[in-house]
C-alpha cells in the first residue's frame, strides 16, 4: 500500500490549515462547546463512570425507536438506501448474527416500504474498498466506518455534513470524545454507533501454575513483560498474546495503550488539548513501549512466533487451548471463548472448558505516565451523491436508517458483545441491563471508557495507525532496526506526512 493513497488535493488544502483548530479546545470552540456541556449535565453523569454507576442506571428508562424515528421520517416512507459496514463474520459469536439479523427484520418492519441494498465488508477490507468506489462513483448512500476513518473522508470532501440533530438525538446523547473523531474543520460528518474500549484478559489457572496469584493481573507494563516470561520459562507456553500484523486495525488497537501508558504517543493525542504539530513516536516514552515488547519477543521468546502476522483473531485458538495466558481484547471474547469450548470435543473439551472456568478480565495495565486503552469504535456517515453510485442519495431514506440505527435501543443491541452503546441513552435501558447480567466481564470494559484517548484527528490518521505504527514495530522485532533506529523513522514519517514531504 502506498502513501499516495491517503493524500490526494483535499490533503493540500488541509496542510495550509493551522493544525491548533484540531485541539479539544478549538473544537469546543468551533460549536461543540454546547454538547460538551450539556452530555456531561444529563442524566447519564459520566463524571461517576464506574462499574457501579453503569449497573445502577441500567433498565431505568424505555425507549420507543420505531415512535422516535417515525417522527423524524414518516413510518411509511418510500424509498430506498444502500448501505456498507463490517456486519458479524464466522469468528463473531451467534448473539451478534442474530442481532444483527434482528435489526434488519425490525427495520423492515418499521419502514416497509423503504428498500436496503446492504453490503458486509470485512474489518480490513472496507477502507480500501470505499477508497475505490468513491473514486469510480459506486459509492453507497451511508457507510459505517471504523473510528480511524471518517476524518480522511471529510477532508476529502466526500462525506455530508452530519449530526444527532439531522436525526432526532442530541450532541448530549453522544460522548464527547466520540464525536470529536467525527469532526473536520469545526463541523460534525458523522455519528457515533459504538464506543469500544477493551480490557485485559489473563487465565487464572496458568496464572497459578507459573507461581502468580491468580486472580491478580499484571498492574503495569513493566508486569506484563516479567509475567510473560515467568510463564514461557515455567509453563514453555506463550505468555502474552502480543499483535503486530502490518496494515492491520487490530495492532494499534493493542499498542497504542502501551506507547501512552509509557508516557508516548503517534503525535500529542494523549494531552489534554492536542495540537498534533510534531510526530512523538521518537519520544522517550514510545521507545520504553517498543522496548517492552523487543523484550518480550526478541530477548525472552515469551510471545507467539507468529505475532508478526497475527490479529487478534490467532490468539484465540491457543488462549482457548490453554496454551496463551494473556491478551487485550473485547468483552466479546468471552462470548467467542464460550462458542469455541461448545464446540470442542474429547480431551479439548475439557481443556476449553477450563480455560472458559478461568478467564478473567481487569483493567489494561498503566505505565509510568497512565493507563490508557483506545477510544475505538465505529461511526455512520452520509456520502455526497456525486459519489454515489446513481447520483442520487435518497435523504428521508437516509436518515430512517441512522436514525434506528445510532438509537438508545439499536446502538445497544447491536454493540452486544463486542462494544459499548453509542448513544448514552442505550445505557439506560433494559437491553444494558440484560447485557450486564448475561455478559460476564462486559462492566470491566465499559469501565475504561475514561481512560480511553482517540486516534488522532487528522485525515493521514489511518496511514499512522495501520501502516507506520505496525511497520515501526515489525522494524524492531525482525530486527531490522534499532529501538532508537525504528522510532526515529517513524517520527519522521510522520512529520513528513504532516508537511507534506512523503
Amino acid at each position: 500500500m502506498t502513501t499516495s493513497r491517503y493524500r490526494e488535493s483535499a490533503l493540500a488544502a488541509m496542510r495550509r490549515r493551522t493544525l491548533l483548530k484540531y485541539s479539544v479546545a478549538a473544537i469546543v470552540a468551533a460549536g461543540w462547546a454546547g454538547g460538551f456541556t450539556s452530555a456531561m449535565a444529563q442524566s447519564v453523569d459520566l463524571s461517576k463512570w464506574s462499574p457501579e454507576y453503569i449497573r445502577s442506571i441500567a433498565g431505568t428508562e424505555t425507549f420507543d425507536t420505531a415512535g422516535t424515528c417515525g417522527k423524524v421520517v414518516p413510518n411509511d416512507y418510500a424509498g430506498k438506501v444502500s448501505y456498507w459496514y463490517t456486519g458479524p463474520f464466522e469468528a463473531d459469536p451467534v448473539i451478534a448474527h442474530e442481532q444483527d439479523a434482528a435489526f434488519w427484520e425490525a427495520f423492515k418492519k418499521t419502514y416497509p416500504n423503504i428498500e436496503t441494498d446492504v453490503q458486509s465488508i470485512t474489518y480490513n477490507e472496507l477502507l480500501d474498498k470505499f477508497r475505490t468506489s468513491l473514486l469510480g462513483n459506486a459509492a453507497p448512500m451511508v457507510i459505517r466506518l471504523q473510528i480511524l476513518g471518517g476524518v480522511e473522508f471529510a477532508a476529502k470532501g466526500y462525506l455530508e455534513p452530519l449530526k444527532p440533530e439531522d436525526v432526532g438525538y442530541t450532541t448530549a446523547d453522544f460522548w464527547p470524545g466520540a464525536l470529536k473523531s467525527v469532526t473536520w474543520d469545526g463541523v460534525g460528518y458523522g455519528i457515533p454507533t459504538n464506543n469500544e474500549t477493551m480490557g485485559f484478559i489473563w487465565n487464572a489457572k496458568i496464572f497459578a501454575d507459573a507461581g502468580l496469584d491468580p486472580e491478580k493481573p499484571p498492574a503495569t507494563w513493566d508486569d506484563v513483560v516479567a509475567y510473560s516470561k515467568q510463564i514461557h520459562d515455567k509453563l514453555g507456553i506463550s505468555g502474552y498474546g502480543l499483535v503486530a500484523k502490518q496494515n492491520a486495525g487490530n495492532t494499534p488497537f493493542r499498542f497504542m495503550p502501551t506507547i501512552w501508558a509509557y508516557g508516548g504517543g503517534a503525535l500529542d493525542e494523549a494531552s489534554e488539548n492536542p495540537t498534533y504539530e510534531k510526530a512523538q513516536l521518537n519520544s522517550e516514552g514510545t521507545k520504553a513501549a517498543l522496548q517492552a515488547i523487543y523484550d518480550m519477543y526478541v530477548r525472552d521468546g515469551s510471545v507467539p512466533t507468529s505475532a508478526l502476522t497475527n490479529t487478534q483473531a490467532e490468539n484465540q485458538a491457543p488462549f482457548i487451548g490453554g496454551q496463551l495466558a494473556m491478551m487485550i481484547a473485547h468483552p466479546a471474547e468471552y462470548a467467542r471463548m464460550l462458542d469455541l469450548a461448545s464446540k470442542a470435543t474429547g480431551a479439548d473439551k475439557e481443556v476449553a472448558d477450563a480455560v472458559v472456568e478461568n478467564m478473567r478480565y481487569g483493567l489494561i495495565p498503566e505505565g509510568p505516565a497512565r493507563r490508557a486503552v483506545v477510544f475505538g469504535g465505529s461511526n455512520i456517515h452520509v456520502v455526497k451523491a456525486e459519489y454515489v453510485e446513481g447520483g442520487v442519495v435518497d435523504e428521508q431514506a437516509v436518515k430512517a436508517l441512522i436514525c434506528m440505527w445510532t438509537s438508545p435501543e439499536w446502538s445497544t443491541k447491536l454493540a452486544w458483545v463486542g462494544s459499548n452503546p453509542g448513544n448514552l441513552g442505550g445505557f439506560k435501558t433494559e437491553w444494558m441491563k440484560e447485557r450486564l447480567d448475561t455478559i460476564k466481564f462486559l462492566d470491566v470494559t465499559t469501565s475504561m471508557l475514561p481512560s480511553g484517548i482517540p486516534f488522532p484527528v487528522l485525515p493521514y490518521a489511518p496511514e499512522i495507525m495501520n501502516i507506520i505504527v505496525p511497520d515501526m514495530m515489525q522494524n524492531v522485532l525482525t530486527g531490522t532496526m534499532t529501538v532508537d533506529e525504528a522510532a526515529e523513522d517513524a517520527a519522521a514519517k510522520v512529520d513528513a506526512l504532516s508537511s507534506g514531504g512523503i
